[in-house]
């Protein structure tokens, strides 16, 4: 197949989580014969932190404007098996009004942001995507499964959500120590306000009573006048190619989710698949549908303290702390892969084709 995707970033990950995202599937897709052609507005602080600026598996597309993209991107609709829209691109409405208006045979809705953009739906924010758009995908593929896919059927006339999970390169994350990421509780995570308070009982407040132990956060946006306890590093951003030796270097590792995504239930972020993909241990905070991706106290660890974590750090036995690290990198490696999620891909894409047939000859019939 030929598939076209107009997204946030493959090139760069600087403060986002769709960079990765988009070449794990993209590689995943690409190494089973599909041919991808990407589309990314050239954004500054994109531009300045371009870690993957000619992706080895897809066609890249970066342009200034939509008036100099959109005349390529007609070309390219007209003979592709599959048109992407993902959200948070710069210029989704007028995307997506391309491609509804194109022959695309499937037309596809990519929300790496589910929580925000069923949010911006209810509220009429039409920010990247309208309310009546919804309803012109074949499919609308979501970061986020549980509730919210009925209320994107049932409230905004999605007429397929179905849940496509991140996922990792197992390649690319696997057990990989280095020495200079070793320490006891590491943190990888761009600053956002909602979250700063869980950093700070999670992690920061544990920091302070244990000043022995190493403590390690990596991330770029956090305000100056955040004062770090003196026993955390701070790594303003950390590419790709070295998240797996961060994971892998660390006893214990947090998990901290946006409100939007703790509140919906049942959003798994990239950085908990690619940290136990390195049989890193993970320390998480708690939301609905957490068990249904890893097994409490088996697979992952959640406090309901900062005590708790001061306790897993001083004193859980080390032999524990990396059994429930290898449970974890077990059961991503058998449902999380980027060549399972390409897999489901391709047969959520075949149903609707099956469908589309089967509508074709009822139509045919009908005429007859």
């Amino acid at each position: 197949m030929k598939i076209v995707i107009f997204g946030l970033s493959i090139t760069s990950s600087w403060g986002n989580g769709h960079a990765t995202t988009y070449r794990a599937l993209a590689r995943a897709l690409h190494a089973r014969g599909h041919e991808i052609v990407f589309f990314e507005r050239d954004l500054e602080w994109y531009a300045s932190n371009r870690d993957m600026p000619e992706p080895p598996f897809c066609k890249v597309h970066i342009y200034d404007a939509w008036t100099e993209a959109c005349p390529q991107a007609r070309r390219h609709l007209r003979d592709c098996d599959v048109a992407l829209v993902g959200s948070y691109f710069p210029d989704g409405i007028a995307a997506i009004e391309e491609v509804l208006d194109s022959r695309a045979p499937v037309k596809v809705f990519y929300d790496i942001d589910t929580p925000i953009t069923v949010s911006k739906l209810r509220s009429g924010d039409a920010e990247y995507l309208t309310r009546q758009q919804v309803s012109g995908f074949d499919l609308y593929f979501s970061f986020t499964g549980g509730p919210m896919l009925n209320e994107l059927q049932a409230r905004f006339g999605a007429l397929r959500a179905v849940p496509l999970y991140c996922s990792f390169d197992p390649e690319r994350y696997l057990f990989r120590p280095v020495a200079r990421f070793r320490c006891d509780m590491s943190y990888m995570g761009t600053y956002a306000p909602d979250r700063q308070p869980k950093i700070e009982e999670f992690f920061c407040r544990p920091a302070r009573s244990l000043p022995g132990k190493k403590f390690l956060l990596a991330g770029p946006q956090y305000p100056s006048d955040v004062r770090w306890p003196h026993n955390v590093r701070h790594i303003i951003h950390l590419e790709p190619r070295f998240h797996a030796s961060f994971y892998s270097s660390s006893r214990l590792t947090l998990n901290v989710t946006r409100r939007e995504m703790m509140l919906a239930g049942y959003s798994p972020s990239v950085r908990l698949f690619e940290a136990a993909a390195c049989g890193a241990t993970i320390v998480s905070d708690r939301w609905e549908g957490l068990d249904t991706f890893f097994v409490p106290a088996e697979e992952i660890l959640l406090p309901d303290s900062p005590q708790d974590v001061v306790r897993y750090i001083s004193e859980m036995d080390q032999a524990e702390i990396e059994r429930i690290g290898r449970n974890a990198q077990q059961r991503v490696l058998a449902e999380h892969t980027a060549q399972r999620r390409a897999e489901q891909f391709e047969d959520y894409l075949g149903s609707v084709a099956a469908n589309l047939r089967e509508g074709d000859a009822l139509s045919s019939r009908g005429h007859n």
